[in-house]
Order: structure tokens, then sequence, then C-alpha cells
């Protein structure tokens, strides 16, 4: 979302206490990484949560400039927003969530195609296409260990010896499956997937296969098939454990507030959990965590200030955290980024306990977009 309201000769950026700056220059050159990774197979845009909290409204026609023609999102609400983003029928829409009964006239008027996870879906949405009187395109999700959607072993070996009748109606545009660790390149459980997705795939019949996420697509050739679907790795983080990030898409930036120095034995912030060890200057910088920056960095956070590393000092509140700025020469108003090309992804997640993937789709911030890859 842009900035609100502004004055004449100013931007937005000059008055707000935070916000974030999404470079598209970036997530198309971290799209075309993926090209280039996994080619000849097609790359699709997995942008569900509002494209990981970066905006699909703005994020989806960078991606599509960049020659993205097929994404992934989980949420009907969210596939139709993203039809009228885009306003062309011939971009592939992908739901995960599937088909539910009250969801299929609203699939088909807005040309998405389900990722149909269980025989019941199949049978619903083989039977909508005998009323519409016309095939429609599916793709079926197939659990290979990972236990949470898709068609577990028995439906699949249901569907086997079926399929000419379960699926005479549909048009079968994909099969696919999900890695449960693609983001750890030594985990046993990759290999075992990627055997029972082949097995799988020799049980139905021919159609386009898809098993690599972020993470999967740099495990190798084996894992590409006919598609792969990046999501965390579009957005700058890392998509392997360990690995190095993509570009950097996100830059948080906030705000000193105020400049105090304190003494010694003297504490910042509710509960006293800091307390100064030495004469310590202390900035109070926006925003808190009222607007994604998790409580689980107080006194462990960093961030980045007139060139240099300044450590989080006390709890994180709501609209604001303090920081020591004893090492660095700052005045009010000056900015700070608390996540970007300094202060990382994975180490924000690292240092809070969490994932790349909830400290993007967790902030709540302004958001100013860019052409800018770096």
């Amino acid at each position: 979302m842009p900035g609100a309201g502004h004055c004449p000769g100013m931007r937005d950026t000059d008055f707000e206490a935070a916000y974030v700056t999404v470079r598209l220059g970036a997530i198309a050159e971290n799209f075309r990484t993926y090209q280039r990774l996994a080619g000849p197979a097609a790359v699709a845009g997995v942008i569900k949560a509002d494209a990981y909290g970066l905006g699909a409204d703005f994020v989806a026609p960078a991606l599509a400039a960049a020659g993205c023609d097929t994404f992934f999102v989980a949420r009907l609400e969210e596939a139709t927003a993203l039809r009228r983003a885009l306003k062309d029928r011939a971009t592939r829409i992908f739901l995960l969530d599937g088909a539910p009964p009250d969801t299929v006239p609203a699939l088909i008027a807005h040309h998405i195609t389900p990722v149909l996870n269980s025989l019941s879906e199949i049978a619903g949405w083989n039977a909508a296409a005998a009323t519409a009187r016309r095939n429609l395109d599916a793709a079926i999700h197939i659990d290979t260990g990972m236990n949470r959607l898709g068609l577990p072993g028995e439906e699949l070996s249901v569907l086997a010896g079926e399929w000419k009748t379960r699926l005479k109606n549909i048009n079968l545009v994909l099969l696919m499956s999900h890695l449960a660790t693609g983001d750890e390149p030594n985990s046993k459980m990759n290999d075992e997937q990627l055997s029972r997705f082949r097995t799988a795939l020799a049980m139905l019949p021919p159609a386009p296969a898809s098993l690599a996420a972020s993470g999967g697509s740099f495990l190798g050739k084996p894992y590409w098939f006919d598609l792969v679907r990046p999501g965390i790795g579009l957005w700058g983080g890392a998509p392997q454990e360990g690995g190095k990030s993509m570009k950097t898409v996100a830059v948080l930036t906030g705000r000193v507030l105020q400049l105090r120095r304190i003494d010694s034995g003297q504490s910042v912030g509710y509960a006293a959990t800091f307390r100064a060890k030495r004469p310590t200057m202390i900035a109070t910088v926006a925003p808190g965590y009222a607007a994604g920056i998790p409580r689980t960095l107080s006194n462990k956070g960093v961030a980045f200030a007139a060139g240099k590393r300044v450590p989080f000092a006390g709890r994180v509140s709501m609209d604001m955290i303090g920081m020591d700025f004893s090492e660095v020469a700052a005045k009010v108003g000056d900015r700070v980024e608390l996540l970007g090309d300094h202060v990382t992804l994975e180490e924000v997640a690292a240092l809070a306990g969490t994932n790349a993937y909830e400290i993007l789709t967790g902030l709540r911030l302004p958001r100013h977009y860019t052409d800018a890859a770096s």
C-alpha cells in the first residue's frame, strides 16, 4: 500500500515513521535466477498471503513483465484479486486450496485452475465440467509424505485404477507434490519424496509435473520436472538452510524518535530488562511490534544506522524500540534499517526464533515500490 496523503513538495517517506521499500527490480532478478537455474523447466510465482506480505497487486504485474505466466495462490479471494490485477485470462492461476463445492462457480467464472486435493474434489470438479458441458482444467496434488494437502496413498491407488472415468471431463494440466524438507539439501526425505512422486506419475495419465519450490529447485535437475514453484526465494529469502539469500527485495526503514544518554545502571523499556553497564546513548526508534517487529527480538535484535550495526536495548514495545547508539553519530529524524541489505531476512528470523516467511508476512507498514534491483 503506498503511503497516505502528502504535502506539496514532500514524499510520503519524509513523514512516515517507518515503511517498507519493495524492490520490484530485485524480484524480477530473482525470478530470472530461477529461470537460469532450472531451465528448461518453467518458473511459476507463488504469491499467496498477498505476495508474502509485499503486495500482490504490485508484485504480480512486475513478475508478469519479467516473463512469469503461471501463479499459485492459497485462497480464492487471492485468486480473483490476482485475475483482476493481471487483466489477462491467458495467465494461469492455480488455487492450492482446491475446489470446495461453494467455490466452483467462482473458479469457473474467473478462469482459476484448482489444485484438487482429494477424490471428492475430483468428483465435484468432474461433475461441474459435465454440467458446464465442457472440459475444465485442473491440477492434482499428490501427497508424498508431508501429510498436509493432496491425495493420500489409498486415494491415489483408486484414481490410478479409475482415472479414465474419474477424469473424463477434466483436462489434467499438472500433477504436483510438495517437499517437506526442500530447504535441507542433506535430508533423506527429499529423495524419498522424489521416489514416491515418480511412482505416482507412472500410475496416472501423462501430464506436466511439479515438485520443487524455492529450496527444492536447488536440489538439482531430478527435482525440476516441468515446473518449479519458488516463493520465498523470489522475495529475497535464502532458499536453503545455510545458503545465500537471493537479491534483497524488502527494506524496512524506521526513524529515530529521541536520543538520550543514560548512566551506568539505568534501565531501558518495560520490565527494565536492559541495564546499562556504562554511560550509554539510547535511541528510541519507530516502529515496534504493532508493525510486525517480533517481540522476541527484545535485547537480541540488531539494526543498521549511520554506517554501523546497532543492538536493540530492552524490550520491543508496541510502537518503538530502544537501541544502543553509543558507537554511532546520529540525530533525531535519522533513518534506521531494521531489515534489508545490512540486516538480512534470515538474520532477523534467526534472532527472533522464527523463519523468514513469518517475518515478511507479519509486516504491517506502508509499502513503497521501486523498479530498482538494489
